[in-house]
């Protein structure tokens, strides 16, 4: 029984971040009614999981329960996605100013061997944007503040969702790959005001990388 649950709970996560993942891309639209038994016949399930992963989505923010008329797209809005970023680097940067005082080496250890994974994973967009994620991440439990890491991880699948987005074009993967590697040389050396001057940039790109997307002309 206790195996069964662990299969279905992995299942309604993999549901979950497929209609993420056609929500950000716009192949779901805002207003547009998710449907159980559509999920539950293209993966080969009952609809337990289904009602799982709608639940997941519905705290998330990416849908709505509305009384007589079911599960429906909220989404995102421009406006919203930036708010989420803005917030992401603001917390970031606060991280980074923790560890002025801080011995960095196991820091900068832990980021230099993902370093090392995303470059094997450049080619496979999901892997590397979820290292991405994890390269961060490793500022924000450096900064030994639980307010600060109860925050980050709030914003969870919206964030690993858009930094997705952000690369999808083959560019865009070195780019971030070389900005890594300068931020994690620029800790090591102590140069925290230029390290925290180029996460700053880093991650305001990523919103211009993901606009046409969110919001096409």
């Amino acid at each position: 029984m206790k195996s069964d649950k662990i299969i279905n709970n992995a299942l309604s996560n993999l549901i979950k971040e497929r209609i993420v993942e056609d929500l950000v891309l716009g192949k779901i639209k805002s207003g547009e009614k998710l449907v159980e038994a559509k999920y539950a016949e293209e993966f080969g399930t009952s609809r337990a999981p289904i009602r799982e992963a709608f639940y997941l989505l519905t705290l998330e923010g990416f849908v709505q329960k509305i009384p007589r008329k079911g599960t429906v797209v909220k989404g995102y809005t421009p406006a919203e996605i930036r708010d989420l970023l803005e917030i992401r680097n603001f917390l970031e940067e606060l991280a980074l100013q923790r560890l002025f005082e801080k011995d960095r080496s196991k820091l900068t250890g832990r980021m230099e061997t993902i370093i090392g994974k995303m470059e094997r994973a450049s080619h496979d967009v999901k892997e590397y944007a979820a290292l991405n994620y994890d390269f961060h991440f490793q500022m924000i439990l450096a900064s030994e503040s639980d307010v600060i890491k109860s925050m980050y991880e709030r914003l969870g699948t919206p964030l690993r969702s858009y930094q997705t987005v952000s690369f999808l074009e083959e560019q865009n993967i070195k780019k971030s790959l070389e900005e890594h590697k300068r931020i994690v040389q620029l800790l090591k050396d102590g140069s925290l005001q230029e390290a925290s001057q180029l996460l700053a940039k880093h991650n305001k790109d990523v919103f211009t990388r993901i606009e046409k997307y969110v919001n096409p002309t």
